[in-house]
Parts: C-alpha cells; structure tokens; sequence
C-alpha cells in the first residue's frame, strides 16, 4: 500500500543502519536512528554508528525516507528507482535512509 510501510519490514531493513541529519527521526524505531552533523560524507555518517562501518565501508544503499514509505517497501523504491547506491564521498542530506554496506 503506498503511504505505508508494514513496520517489521520496515525495521528489518533498517536494522541497524539508519543515519538522519538534525532532529530526530520520523521513523517507527528512533532508537535506530543516528544523527549527524550537516555536511558530512557517507562514510564519516556510517562510523557515528560503530567505527568498523566507516573502516570498512563500501556503498550506502539511500533513500529519502518520504520515498521509501511512498514506495511501500524496499523492493518497491528499487523497482522505481528511488533506492540509490551512493559512494563513500556522498554528502548526507537531511532525511537520508542509508544502508550501509561494508566488509567487516
């Protein structure tokens, strides 16, 4: 259903790498969200949730996170192209729901 996004889908996919800039979070579990200075690369964004994610980070799947309930799920923001894989020197924007991938 677009608008919405069935929670435990929605966490699952989240867990536990969700980075937000400024005040917290709109999303279904704040406690999985981290906060980050503006301006700062996707990187620098990944080790504020544990310094191996900037060490061995390797692309950040994002999207903006009124994208992804619109598209419903994962699979869906893929399929339409709103789910991105951004490199390390990517500046984090406000409202950004990043991924991370690594390989630590």
């Amino acid at each position: 259903m677009a608008g919405a996004l069935d929670q435990s889908a929605f966490s699952s996919w989240l867990e536990p790498h969700i980075v937000t800039i400024g005040s917290p979070a709109p999303y279904p579990d704040p406690e999985r969200a981290w906060t980050v200075p503006r301006g700062v690369r996707a990187q620098e964004a990944a080790g504020v949730i544990h310094s191996d994610l900037e060490k061995h980070f390797i692309r950040a799947e994002t999207i903006r996170w009124d994208e992804l309930l619109d598209a419903g799920s994962e699979a869906n923001a893929r399929s339409k192209g709103t789910l991105r894989l951004e490199g390390k020197d990517y500046i984090v924007q406000d409202g950004d729901v990043m991924h991370i991938r690594h390989s630590g």
